[in-house]
């Protein structure tokens, strides 16, 4: 304040007169202003600096994405994200690196983020429909379909999205109409018709022995398979059937005795890579009495010669039904196989009339396996709840399709995390579970540890959870694009230190995996 401005509030105050302070408040709400201003300047200088740098990363993410270093590229994305949060594009990106991964759950969170984010993103709205459509929420993901569609009434491809999806949300309310509730007949007794197919003279490849499978015949097949033959559909039928009867008569956790001395082997998710698991068997030998195996579920989809792998685990359950085993995984289901390519597969190869053979099949695989009492094999993992016992999981009952939620569903879809306590699926489905949850659980019921499948893993294995928690993967460069390799693992019967055994995909003949899935998928993971 000047000397003239205290005279004059001096010379007032001796008047009498009120102290006139515009000119000083006018100052204030100047200089309020002018900081004001300079705030929203620098706030505007740091967005720009935040959205330059999210760009790199999301830059950085598109190349990890295109060389398939899918939890590289995600985190690239995230950083992205965690600098400019309202961009619907890093959100969609990621979303379809979580696709890639399977972990649907995550991505249909970040399909959802990407809508929010940006309504008129319209790609957003592709990415929660390929989330919802890989949960088997098809009603959910014709939604955006039509969305998409009504946006772009001159896109064929918008069209044609909302037209598949259309047809599979018919084909499946059709199914569910003409359902009906009667006892289930076994596939012998739906099918006696088929003792009457005639084998052509020209058909030069295995047959069965008296309707029975043998070790010759075995050996026979998979030569047949590896020269890309088929198995006449006789002999097709007449093994599902077979394996069909014995499959009704297990329990849902089946108990193993290795004898001490003897050699087991665990493998796990095969997913249609028949020349792989022929490379498995010319490490490891033959399945035969003295070498037992387990196969933990996944046996079919995505790789394109599931047909081959599946007749193949099952004529060798038929040949030593006390010495090789198989486990239910998630994919040993109807929406799983009608997206990811083993329905399309059979039918191509055989008939749709074998598929729903398969389907009822495979509702009657076992769920798990107990070894000596003190290992537990399934292709998920633990539960949402406590004090859950072996004789829970003896009690339930199989023959369906898995559920959303319970014991069952939580077997074929857990996953386990490093942290403690349980948390929501990144998959969308089942929980995950952290170390004192499995502590507990083999605590409670005297097991050592656990043997589950289901993820990928670099070296084809992993040793979580303070040892008891391991996963085991044998789909070595899985779909041709992961680059991992695959395991399996060994143990004795009185010594059950896991052994594991690491290998490297062999090549296929020119059929790239997903060659028969649905079409619609497909289009969505490139989209």
């Amino acid at each position: 304040m000047s000397s003239s401005d205290l005279e004059i509030i001096q010379q007032k105050n001796a008047e009498g007169l009120p102290e006139q302070k515009e000119p000083l408040s006018a100052s204030v709400e100047l200089n309020s202003n002018k900081e004001e201003l300079e705030s929203a300047a620098d706030a505007c200088e740091k967005m720009e600096q935040n959205l330059a740098a999210a760009e790199q990363y999301k830059n950085q993410g598109n190349e990890l994405l295109k060389t398939k270093e899918f939890t590289k590229a995600i985190d690239m994305y995230s950083k992205a994200i965690e600098l400019y949060p309202s961009s619907a594009i890093y959100y969609a990106n990621r979303s379809l690196a979580h696709l890639r991964q399977e972990s649907f759950g995550f991505a249909l969170q970040d399909g959802i983020s990407a809508v929010k984010a940006d309504p008129s993103y319209l790609k957003g709205y592709y990415r929660r429909a390929a989330a919802h459509m890989s949960l088997g929420k098809f009603k959910q993901a014709l939604s955006d379909f039509e969305y998409v569609a009504k946006c772009r009434p001159n896109d064929k491809d918008a069209k044609l999205k909302f037209t598949e999806c259309s047809k599979i949300v018919k084909m499946r309310a059709f199914e569910r109409a003409i359902a009906v509730d009667k006892p289930e007949k076994t596939l012998s007794e739906m099918n006696r018709d088929l003792e009457n197919i005639a084998i052509e003279d020209d058909y030069k490849g295995p047959q069965l022995e008296d309707g029975k499978v043998t070790l010759q015949f075995m050996i026979d097949l998979m030569e047949h398979y590896k020269a890309q033959k088929k198995l006449h559909r006789k002999f097709a039928y007449k093994i599902l059937c077979e394996i069909d009867m014995y499959m009704r008569a297990q329990p849902s956790l089946v108990d193993i005795t290795v004898p001490d001395e003897q050699k087991f082997t665990i493998c796990g998710d095969i997913h249609g890579q028949f020349y792989d698991l022929m490379n498995i068997f010319e490490i490891n030998g033959l399945p035969s009495e003295k070498n037992p195996y387990l196969f933990n579920g996944d046996f079919v989809d995505r790789g394109s010669f599931s047909v081959e792998c599946i007749f193949t685990l099952f004529g060798f359950k038929l040949l030593y039904p006390n010495h090789f085993y198989l486990s239910r995984g998630n994919h040993e289901s109807i929406n799983m196989n009608q997206m990811y390519g083993f329905t399309g597969e059979v039918t191509a190869k055989y008939t749709s009339t074998m598929a729903d053979m398969f389907t009822q099949v495979f509702n009657w695989l076992p769920l798990c396996h107990c070894i000596n009492q003190k290992i537990l094999v399934m292709h998920g993992g633990l539960f949402s709840s406590d004090n859950v016992t072996l004789d829970n999981i003896r009690r339930i009952e199989r023959n369906c399709q898995p559920p959303e939620e319970g014991l069952m569903c939580e077997l074929l879809w857990s996953d386990p995390q490093q942290w403690l306590g349980r948390g929501p699926s990144k998959r969308g489905v089942g929980i995950q579970f952290g170390p004192d949850v499995t502590e507990a659980f083999c605590k409670l019921n005297n097991l050592d540890y656990i043997i589950r499948s289901h993820e990928v893993k670099d070296m084809g294995y992993e040793v979580a959870h303070n040892g008891q928690c391991i996963t085991v993967f044998s789909a070595p460069n899985y779909c041709d694009t992961m680059g991992n390799m695959g395991a399996f693992i060994t143990i004795t019967g009185n010594n059950l230190k896991p052994n594991y055994k690491s290998f490297e995909a062999v090549s296929h003949p020119d059929v790239k995996p997903m060659a028969y899935a649905n079409s619609l998928m497909n289009w969505l993971a490139k989209s």
